[in-house]
């Protein structure tokens, strides 16, 4: 019934009348508004060259002002944008290669132009992921920096060079120079007081101990009986070393000198220190008399000097002498007996009375007071 009554209205000339009426006041509206547009292009002019627009051309809408589309080109380059990208500047229009060009900063790390936020420090700009502590590489721009020495680090390595400087450790914990001794623990340093001993509780001090990645006190660690390095008293949970009294690391028991470790060769002990046979014999060794260098095997003594086994040779035919061959002194050399034969008669008289004053000196006679 319902739609009987709608398609019987639908078909009344009364429903007609007002569809005629409605479908002519759109027409008119829609007339009025391209007429309207039209006069209002007819009377637009180009922002850039100033002329009115062609019915027919295409036209530019920047931000409501009008450009011929052959104007809408960069403020200095006059060419198009590519891709109608564009900077505005000053109320000038710039493509992207000359924005950069004349305005854009570079930056002091990559070089590159910085669109978009720049940092600036150090008397310079940068792309916020550039701006970097220049020892640790962490990224600046939102942690803030200090300027050490011409340099803009992080806070942590301020505090660390600064201490450094100093001649002090920093507290890996709190960060803050450690005025006393140290706490080592994992080859970094802290506070003691920061830690208690895994054993009985009590704040730690500098002397405590590190364990199996734990920390003990000084008499906590020492009834459980592990050695101690005697050169970076720590623990030795390995292969001992025990010498000059101490025990050591492998790795610690070093030459005093050139600080190679022995890794169980030899080495030679004086005054308390372990040298190797080189820096021994160089610091503490006898020199040959004859070529000047460190005796490293065995020595001859002889003349009062000291001679290498190769060296200890007559001063006439060079060849090799020993303790046991018979040999005269010549001119603070020794000479063999064929050499010592061919000498003149003279000069043999002469070394047999200097070889006799010599002997007088060396063992003196007895004077007998009473006869005196």
């Amino acid at each position: 019934m319902a739609g009987m009554r709608l398609r019987g209205l639908a078909s009344s000339k009364l429903y007609q009348r007002r569809q005629d009426r409605l479908s002519g006041t759109g027409s008119l509206l829609k007339d009025f508004l391209l007429s309207n547009m039209s006069d209002a292009l007819a009377n637009a002019v180009c922002e850039r060259c100033q002329a009115r627009f062609d019915p027919s051309e295409r036209i530019v809408n920047s931000n409501g002002e009008l450009y011929h589309e052959n104007c809408f080109v960069c403020a200095q380059c006059f060419r198009q944008f590519p891709d109608g990208l564009f900077y505005e500047f000053e109320g000038r229009k710039y493509c992207e290669h000359d924005f950069q060009m004349l305005f854009a900063p570079c930056c002091g790390q990559c070089g590159e132009f910085i669109i978009g936020r720049v940092i600036k420090a150090m008397n310079n700009n940068w792309h916020p992921e550039c701006f970097r502590c220049e020892l640790c590489n962490v990224v600046l721009a939102d942690l803030g920096f200090v300027k050490n020495a011409g340099r803009h680090l992080c806070r942590k390595c301020h505090d660390q060079e600064k201490a450094k400087g100093l001649g002090k450790y920093i507290c890996q914990k709190c960060h803050l120079i450690i005025d006393e001794l140290p706490l080592m623990f994992r080859s970094d340093s802290y506070h003691p007081d920061h830690f208690n001993c895994t054993h009985c509780g009590k704040e730690l001090t500098a002397e405590a101990r590190e364990l199996k990645g734990e920390l003990y006190c000084l008499p906590c660690h020492d009834k459980m009986g592990i050695p101690i390095c005697g050169a970076c008293r720590r623990p030795i949970e390995g292969r001992v070393v025990n010498a000059l009294g101490k025990q050591w690391h492998v790795e610690h028991f070093v030459c005093a000198k050139c600080e190679k470790p022995f890794l169980g060769h030899r080495h030679y002990e004086k005054k308390g220190l372990a040298y190797c046979e080189t820096h021994y014999n160089q610091l503490f060794g006898d020199v040959c008399y004859s070529c000047s260098h460190v005796i490293e095997g065995d020595v001859v003594s002889a003349l009062n000097k000291a001679w290498c086994v190769n060296c200890f040779s007559c001063s006439t035919c060079n060849i090799k002498l020993t303790l046991k061959n018979k040999f005269v002194e010549f001119d603070m050399k020794p000479v063999c007996k064929k050499c010592y034969e061919k000498f003149p008669l003279e000069l043999k008289k002469r070394l047999k009375k200097l070889s006799e004053l010599a002997a007088r000196k060396s063992h003196p006679k007895a004077v007998d007071l009473n006869s005196a």
